[in-house]
């Protein structure tokens, strides 16, 4: 493979910005270069698995990744595939346990390489539109498909019936929180508006007080993280070992969980949707 050199941009590198070449490169390098200021700072984009012990790790496989001559895009492919397969293998007829086993594997794979991508692509100075829409994507499939999952594991095996049908349920809700979310970004440009609104965090705050009140007990809580990949999957696995411990022959706590991020799924469209058009997002 062609080896890559970067090439320093002056109106935005430092002037001591020269960084070494991909196959020479350190660990301190890929977090000085890779890992700017601010990152795990960044509350509604850094997940808190990654402020908390990912963005640790992460270097060492970017290290890997860069004297292997991998690109940012292709790491991303394997983010996607590694979410995706987490789902599958989540859906397995054999021992729940050991398929949650799997897919919390699977899923901390996913949210490594979700790291860095974007450290491999700071590094090198290819961060670019396309990856960024690679990178959302990513992020719709894994939830989707261990959404998915969870309602065949929930089923029982690879057989139709309600708890599959819930399962596509919860899925279409995530995936449509999400597009309600990257729909403001788009309703925005083509309105000729910047993507981001005037008046920074009080720009999402909804102008009913009423509204605005539900909506900070509802971040206080939580709800909405257990339709996410990581905790999903960390759920599941709690779920399967309680069903083990308790020696059921149907998968009763998987069942109560599937309910519980069904409601959680379907309430978040939405109420999404309403904070959005409360607040001044779309002005």
């Amino acid at each position: 493979m062609e080896a890559e050199i970067p090439v320093r941009n002056p109106s935005t590198d430092p002037p001591d910005d020269r960084r070494p070449h991909r196959r020479g490169t350190s660990v301190a390098d890929i977090r000085r270069y890779g890992q700017p200021p601010g990152l795990k700072d960044r509350r509604n984009e850094e997940h808190w698995a990654g402020r908390l012990y990912m963005r640790d790790l992460s270097p060492y496989f970017a290290w890997i990744a860069l004297r292997l001559g991998l690109s940012p895009n292709q790491l991303t492919y394997l983010m996607m595939a590694s979410g995706v397969v987490a789902g599958v293998v989540v859906s397995l007829p054999f021992a729940p346990l050991w398929t949650a086993v799997g897919g919390v594997v699977l899923i901390q794979v996913y949210l490594l390489l979700d790291c860095v991508d974007g450290e491999v692509a700071r590094y090198l100075r290819r961060t670019s539109v396309a990856g960024v829409f690679l990178d959302r994507i990513g992020h719709y499939l894994s939830e989707v498909s261990l959404l998915v999952g969870l309602g065949f594991m929930a089923q029982g095996g690879w057989d139709n019936g309600g708890w599959v049908e819930l399962g596509l349920l919860a899925a279409l809700g995530a995936a449509l929180i999400k597009a309600e979310t990257d729909n403001v970004v788009v309703a925005r440009a083509k309105s000729g508006l910047p993507a981001d609104p005037d008046g920074g965090d009080r720009a999402l705050r909804p102008r009913s007080s009423g509204i605005a009140l539900a909506r900070q007990a509802a971040s206080m809580l939580r709800f909405h993280r257990i339709i996410g990949a990581v905790e999903l999957s960390l759920l599941i696995l709690a779920a399967a070992v309680i069903d083990v411990a308790n020696g059921a022959d149907d998968p009763v706590a998987v069942r109560v969980l599937m309910v519980a991020v069904a409601a959680v799924a379907l309430s978040q469209t939405l109420l999404h949707l309403v904070s959005i058009l409360a607040s001044r997002r779309l002005k």
